[in-house]
């Protein structure tokens, strides 16, 4: 939780994944997230946290819905969605907190 704590207190917007392996359309996931780490450059950190490897973490954040984005940036939550998105609206709302 400590390493969490310092990777949220960036001052560059985090946008944060948490996902379940199993899930069938994790592969089509990882792809949206390649694209929008890739047209966001050093602008914002793009982090996949697996819930199952981080059980504590996903209870504390009440994770529920797969997958789950979050974008936080000082350490403070700014938006929070479950289900699908895709790249071009995960990009549009990172940049809103560069």
């Amino acid at each position: 939780m400590t390493k969490f704590g310092e990777l949220i207190s960036s001052e560059i917007p985090v946008l944060i994944d948490f996902y379940a392996e199993w899930e069938e359309d994790s592969n089509d996931l990882h792809s949206v997230l390649r694209d929008v780490a890739a047209a966001l450059g050093d602008k914002a950190k793009v982090i996949k946290i697996d819930i199952e490897k981080n059980e504590t973490l996903a209870n504390a954040l009440r994770i529920k819905g797969n997958p789950t984005f979050i974008i936080y940036k000082d350490g403070e939550m700014k938006w929070r969605q479950s289900g699908d998105q895709d790249a071009n609206s995960l990009i549009n709302l990172v940049q809103q907190y560069v």
